[in-house]
């Protein structure tokens, strides 16, 4: 207990826990925007690999950081486009497509790598954003170091989320993406282009979850490899259900999901991780995640035209 309390207490835990949750929530906004129009993006995972991979791979080739953080973006909007075009227009499984973009971003980015760098054993290293401490905030004991000791795109996720919040919320633009995934036939006998916003939700929402995949190439770490992803993208889609479709509720999640991650990593250096196979220890936060997730599921209203194709003039 004395351990567990020591952890909890440390600036340095708090600072784990904002940095490993900020590109949870880059993707978690991303699929958010999605599934508020009424398009369910499985392709997240993929398209955070891609992102990954080209934000990495722009900045390894001479580019700015902040380069790398558009062209990743710009990749997973592309990416996005091709999804939206397969499940608005056409209206072809949501399920299906999302898997298939799964699937054909995850080993683009493989191949390519493959193809630059043939002869490669060992990911080679850039240099990420460093931490830039905010004049002031940062000096305040014990939260300054953690809440305002992080690098520039930490700072971005939560941006992303308030802005996210305020233009679904508070806007016409956000009023409109909510009546198409809500009931898009109310919305189309108002003048609104159903397509138009769904697919519009789908390929912005795509570019963000990208620029979650280079979070970790261009913020959390210094190298491209495989499986760095590591099913981050469907956490971030149990998220968006245990945040109830909410942006503020879903960064909660996030921060929760994060605090869990960092935790089982420090017990697993305490007299408790000698004794239990560590095993149980990287197993925890998906554990504790589930059970958060199926005690708040139960309260979430589904937007009501989730997946459900819309042609215009069928009821």
């Amino acid at each position: 207990m004395t351990d567990l309390l020591d952890i909890l207490l440390s600036a340095t835990f708090w600072a784990a826990v904002i940095r490993i949750a900020s590109p949870l929530i880059f993707a978690t906004m991303g699929e958010l925007i999605c599934e508020r129009a009424g398009v369910l993006n499985l392709g997240i995972e993929g398209i955070m690999v891609i992102g990954a991979f080209t934000g990495w791979i722009t900045v390894y080739a001479g580019m700015p950081l902040w380069f790398g953080v558009a062209a990743a973006m710009g990749a997973g909007m592309l990416f996005g486009l091709l999804h939206a075009t397969l499940t608005v227009p056409f209206g072809l499984s949501q399920h299906v497509v999302g898997l298939g973009i799964t699937l054909l971003a995850t080993s683009t980015s493989y191949f390519a790598y493959r193809l630059i760098l043939p002869e490669v054993t060992s990911p080679p290293k850039i240099t990420p954003f460093s931490e830039w401490a905010i004049p002031g905030l940062s000096d305040i004991p014990g939260l300054g170091p953690a809440l305002f000791t992080q690098t520039p795109l930490t700072y971005a996720a939560f941006v992303v989320a308030a802005l996210t919040a305020v233009i679904l919320y508070r806007t016409p633009l956000g009023l409109a993406l909510r009546a198409v995934g809500e009931n898009p036939s109310a919305a189309a006998s108002q003048g609104l282009s159903v397509t138009g916003l769904r697919m519009g939700a789908v390929i912005v929402g795509s570019g963000l979850m990208a620029v979650g995949g280079a979070f970790l190439t261009l913020s959390a770490f210094s190298s491209f490899f495989f499986e760095m992803v590591n099913g981050r993208g469907w956490i971030c889609i149990a998220l968006v259900v245990f945040g109830a479709w909410r942006p503020g509720k879903a960064v909660l999640g996030a921060l929760l999901f994060a605090a869990f991650d960092a935790l089982q990593v420090r017990l697993q250096q305490t007299p408790i991780g000698a004794v239990l196979p560590y095993q149980l220890f990287l197993a925890m936060p998906f554990l504790l995640s589930i059970l958060a997730l199926i005690l708040m599921s139960r309260r979430a209203e589904v937007p009501a035209a989730l997946m459900q194709p819309f042609n215009k003039g069928e009821r």
